[in-house]
């Protein structure tokens, strides 16, 4: 079996331990610096969470690919208990994590499970997951390297990289891989808060733009039966649960019943 135990006590006897890891090892100052340069690029130059996932995933591709060989790399996050492919650097690479899903696990879902890397070297050697193995084999995938990245909280994902070479990742690059994820994982903790505050944003805005529609409405229908705003706010409920209609779309009917112009705009500083 070609995958890498899930502890260094497993490893047999036989085996070659990796070697010691060096920056001078590892990669040199200038290729450190180049990484987290491009990574603090990505997050100024795309406005869009899935534009930088996608960018991370091609460079992925391009820093972690053997000398005279490619690679496919994926970044899967789990959201809502269910993993999903944020981003992905070819077609074929999502079609291997979609593989990965249907079969229910492999190694990349170990991967974020487990906290720790996966690598299968031949899918052909592999027993623990033979369907899944035999799907990416037929899709001329030979070698997978499944590393976590550490995120916040309940939070977890992982670069999911793929060769189409049997051992196509030497433990040296296997442990260049393991340190790439660790610098990239501020940069992807720093995109995924930004992205959380993006959306709590719109969804703010959203509540906003509703609030407002309501808010009309009521003063129509106080001013239609010379009633209370909780009386109109009663009103309005109660057409809406009749009708079972959305709060807010009988409120934009109200509007559109009295004014030529029912558009409407909500005021407040960015």
């Amino acid at each position: 079996m070609d995958a890498l135990p899930e502890t260094a006590d497993s490893l047999p006897d036989t085996a070659e331990p990796f070697p010691r890891v060096t920056d001078a090892f590892v990669s040199t100052a200038a290729t450190e610096h180049e990484i987290v340069s491009r990574l603090q690029d990505l997050v100024l130059q795309t406005a869009d969470p899935q534009d930088f996932f996608k960018e991370f995933a091609v460079f992925s591709a391009s820093m972690l690919a053997p000398p005279g060989g490619d690679v496919h790399c994926n970044v899967t996050v789990v959201r809502r208990k269910r993993p999903v492919t944020v981003a992905s650097s070819t077609p074929r690479a999502r079609i291997m994590d979609e593989l990965q899903y249907a079969h229910g696990d492999g190694p990349c879902l170990l991967a974020m499970r487990t906290g720790k890397t996966v690598y299968v070297g031949d899918v052909t050697n592999e027993r623990r997951w033979p369907e899944y193995v035999r799907a990416v084999a037929a899709q001329g995938v030979r070698s997978i390297l499944g590393v976590p990245l550490q995120l916040e909280g309940d939070a977890t994902a992982a670069l999911n990289i793929y060769s189409s070479a049997v051992r196509g990742f030497s433990p040296e690059e296997i442990v260049r891989a393991e340190v790439f994820c660790e610098q990239s994982s501020k940069t992807l903790r720093l995109e995924l808060r930004m992205a959380q505050l993006k959306d709590a944003k719109e969804d703010l805005e959203a509540a906003m733009k509703s609030r407002t529609a309501i808010d009309v409405a009521v003063g129509v229908i106080m001013a239609q039966n010379r009633c209370s705003q909780s009386a109109a706010m009663a009103i309005l409920r109660t057409a809406s649960n009749s009708r079972n209609i959305k709060l807010r779309d009988v409120a934009a009917g109200v509007i559109e019943s009295v004014s030529p112009d029912p558009a409407l705009r909500t005021h407040f500083d960015e």
